[in-house]
């Protein structure tokens, strides 16, 4: 039994799954000769950057099982794939709090304009170093400013827990209902339950401080110029979610004109190739689609995945 894992695999999950008795290839396949060459395996395991659409499925029938590395499969024609018998399999709790840690990464690098000091430094740091520190002394502190989740999942609830941890207030909408109550896992085995409100989506734009998007890839933006206009003046904007939620361009305008007082992306509309207003603009801290990509999770993802598999193809 073969298994492609054409977006990789982290060694622990291709060990288990070896011992298992399967060959695990890891060397990449371009996605225009995958047709060609996919029929030569049982499965494949992707991440973000394979697609299998329904012409590549047509176009290999010997195929199983496709599984995913994370959470989303918004690359995957998942129901077309079922409907042919293939298990199609994800790791939704695997990467939560990689993803969740870089949500705050780009909030602290926000509240302290660390994404623009770090820019300006290298150029001018050693001329004008008295006008970046003036600059940049009115940073503020996380510690009881309100945070707005919006789509209140595995990593939404993680995102809230690190949130809670720093003393923050948290709303949590999600068009599903949820538990008011998370359970945070402290140091020396000590828990804590801690309340989060429910929040109208309303609510969540002219209440919050900073705005933190957890949801699946959907068609129209939940955020864009209607919604930045109910924002607080100066809310922080993160998005470690999926490409095309938030409308990049009326993103630019609220910074712009200073309703939005910074953002952090990790996902953006044109994946590979972001636009020039967003990857320049002065106001957003970037990151590359990074959310989990940690040694931590990239294991638990490679484990999980192997789990899956042998279960599936072997069970």
């Amino acid at each position: 039994m073969r298994i492609l894992a054409n977006d990789g695999i982290d060694p622990v999950g291709k060990k288990l799954l070896e011992d298992a008795g399967i060959e695990v290839d890891t060397q990449n396949i371009p996605q225009e000769e995958l047709a060609s060459k996919l029929n030569a395996y049982d499965a494949i395991t992707v991440r973000s950057a394979t697609k299998v659409r329904k012409e590549l499925i047509d176009a290999c029938p010997n195929i199983k099982l496709i599984g995913r590395g994370g959470v989303g499969m918004d690359n995957i024609d998942v129901e077309y794939a079922r409907s042919k018998g293939i298990f199609v399999e994800n790791t939704p709790a695997a990467s939560s709090l990689s993803v969740a840690e870089l949500v705050f990464s780009h909030l602290f690098n926000g509240i302290r304009f660390v994404y623009d000091s770090n820019r300006q430094m290298p150029v001018i740091g050693n001329t004008e170093f008295a006008k970046l520190k003036k600059k940049y002394a009115a940073g503020i502190e996380l510690k009881g400013k309100t945070i707005g989740i919006i789509g209140f999942g595995r990593i939404g609830k993680e995102t809230a827990k690190v949130a809670l941890g720093l003393g923050m207030d948290v709303l949590a909408y999600d068009i599903y209902d949820f538990p008011t109550t998370l359970t945070l896992d402290l140091t020396a085995g000590i828990k804590v339950d801690v309340p989060v409100k429910k929040a109208t989506l309303d609510e969540i734009l002219t209440q919050s401080d900073f705005i933190s998007l957890h949801v699946p890839f959907i068609d129209k933006p939940i955020l864009g110029k209607e919604e930045f206009e109910k924002v607080k003046a100066g809310v922080g904007i993160v998005n470690c979610s999926r490409g095309g939620i938030i409308d990049e361009l009326a993103l630019v305008e609220a910074l712009n004109s200073g309703k939005v007082g910074f953002a952090g992306l990790d996902v953006f509309d044109n994946e590979p190739t972001p636009r020039e207003e967003i990857l320049k603009h002065p106001k957003i801290s970037l990151t590359p689609h990074i959310g989990a990509a940690t040694n931590e999770a990239q294991e638990r993802i490679g484990v999980e995945l192997a789990e899956i598999i042998i279960k599936r193809l072997k069970g």
